[in-house]
C-alpha cells in the first residue's frame, strides 16, 4: 500500500465512451448542433424541466444569462465571495457592479446576507451551489420574486443534485451547469445553459450561434441564416457531446460512486479529524448530495499548510480551493462592495481553512484506503 499514488481528481471515465466518439466522427458532423448536442439537451431538459442548450462550459453559460438579462453598467449584481471568479465575471464584462455577499457554514449564499444586500440597482442573484449542494432554495425564490429581481443558479457543481425533491437548475430564471474535467460528468470542456422561460429560448439559441438565425435554419423554420443580434460562439463540438452521452445516460451511476465515497470518508475519518480541531464539510439540511468533493475545514491556515504537505509527501495530493473575490486583486479594477454578517466572515473562514481530498469516480480501493490510512496518521502526528 505504502507509495500508492493518488490524484487529486481524474475525468470520469466508463469506458463506453470511445464507441460514442467513434460514431460522432462516423457520422461526418463534428461542429455543434448535431445529434449528440441535442441527446445530451434532452436528457438534462427531461431530468430538470426546462430546456437546456449545451455550451463550451459554464463560464459561457453565465455569460449567455447576463446576455440574457441584459445586464449593463448601472446595474448590480450579487454574488457570494468565495466562488470561481466566473460566477462574478460573467456579469462584470457587461458593465455590472458586483456586490459580494459572505457564505453560510456550508459554503453557500448566506440569504440574511442578501436580503441586507438587495438595493435600488439589484438586478440579479447568482446561487452557487457550492460542493454539489445549495443553500433553502424556497427562500431565495421568495425573496427575489418579493423584489422583482432575476434569480441565477450557478449549478456547475450540482448535476444531479435534488433540493426537497426538485432539480437543481430548476430554480432560477437561468441555470448554468458544468461538464469540465473534474466535474461529476465531463465533456472535458462543456458545459448547458438551461431556460426556464421558454419565450428566452429563441434569444438564447441567436446568442449561442454567434447572434445568427442558425438553429432555426438547421430547423427549417427559414431559408437561410443571418446576423440578427448580438451573441458569440458558444456551441459545443459534437466531439464533446459523444463523451459526454454516456455519462449523462448513466449520471445516477456516477453520483451514487462518488457520495460512497464521500461516505465512506466521512465515516472512517470524521472523528479523528474533530480531535485535531478540524470540521468536515458535510451536506445541508434538504439536499440529496452527488458527492462532488469532500472538504475539510482546518483550525487555521497553517494548519493546512501542514495537512497538505504531509499528504503530497505521501503522494496523495490535496488542494484548498477558492480565494474570496472581495479579496482578490480582481476586484480592485471593477465597482465592488461587499456585504456580511456579524462577526468573522465565512468566506474569509473557507480562503484561509479549506482542504479537499480526492475524489473521482474511478478512484481505486487501494487509492482510497491509502488517503484514509495518510490522513489518519497526519491526525495521530
Amino acid at each position: 500500500m505504502p507509495g500508492v499514488a493518488v490524484p487529486f481528481s481524474r475525468p470520469c471515465f466508463l469506458g463506453t465512451e470511445s464507441a460514442s466518439l467513434q460514431e460522432a466522427m462516423k457520422a461526418g458532423k463534428l461542429s455543434g448542433g448535431g445529434a449528440f448536442n441535442r441527446r445530451c439537451e434532452k436528457i438534462l431538459t427531461d431530468r430538470i424541466g426546462a430546456q437546456a442548450l449545451m455550451t463550451t462550459s459554464c463560464t459561457h453559460a453565465l455569460e449567455m444569462a447576463a446576455f440574457l438579462l441584459e445586464i449593463r453598467p448601472g446595474d448590480e449584481v450579487i454574488v457570494p465571495s468565495y466562488t470561481f471568479v466566473s460566477s462574478a465575471n460573467a456579469f462584470a464584462m457587461r458593465g455590472a457592479s458586483i456586490c459580494f455577499v459572505d457564505n453560510d457554514q456550508f459554503g453557500n449564499l448566506d440569504l440574511d446576507c442578501v436580503v441586507q444586500a438587495i438595493g435600488t440597482r439589484t438586478k440579479a442573484v447568482v446561487v452557487v451551489h457550492y460542493a454539489g449542494n445549495s443553500t433553502d432554495m424556497e427562500r431565495l425564490s421568495d425573496i427575489c420574486r418579493t423584489h422583482q429581481i432575476a434569480l441565477v443558479e450557478d449549478a456547475a457543481q450540482s448535476v444531479g443534485v435534488e433540493y426537497l425533491g426538485r432539480p437543481l437548475g430548476s430554480f432560477g430564471d437561468y441555470a448554468c451547469i458544468s461538464f469540465h474535467d473534474t466535474k461529476n460528468a465531463t465533456a472535458g470542456e462543456g458545459g448547458a445553459l438551461i431556460v426556464r422561460n421558454p419565450e428566452d429560448i429563441e434569444r438564447a439559441e441567436i446568442i449561442r450561434e454567434k447572434g445568427t438565425n442558425r438553429s432555426q435554419f438547421l430547423q427549417g423554420v427559414v431559408d437561410k441564416y443571418t446576423w440578427v443580434g448580438p451573441g458569440s460562439s458558444y456551441v459545443l463540438s459534437e466531439l464533446n457531446a459523444a463523451y459526454l452521452l454516456p455519462q449523462l445516460e448513466r449520471l445516477e451511476e456516477i453520483n451514487s460512486v462518488r457520495r460512497n465515497i464521500w461516505k465512506i470518508y466521512a465515516d472512517t475519518l470524521g472523528r479523528p479529524l474533530e480531535s485535531q480541531g478540524c470540521r468536515v464539510l458535510t451536506n445541508p439540511p434538504n439536499n440529496r448530495s452527488n458527492g462532488h468533493l469532500f472538504g475539510i475545514l482546518m483550525r487555521d491556515e497553517r494548519q493546512r499548510a501542514n495537512f497538505i504537505s504531509f499528504l503530497r509527501e505521501r503522494k496523495v495530493d490535496s488542494y484548498f480551493h477558492y480565494i474570496s473575490l472581495h479579496s482578490a486583486p480582481g476586484a480592485q479594477s471593477i465597482p465592488t462592495r461587499f456585504v456580511g454578517g456579524a462577526g468573522k466572515k465565512h468566506c474569509d473562514e473557507f480562503t484561509s481553512c479549506l482542504s479537499r481530498l480526492p475524489l473521482f469516480y474511478n478512484m481505486s480501493h487501494d487509492q482510497l484506503d491509502w488517503t484514509i490510512e495518510v490522513v489518519k496518521d497526519w491526525c495521530k502526528s
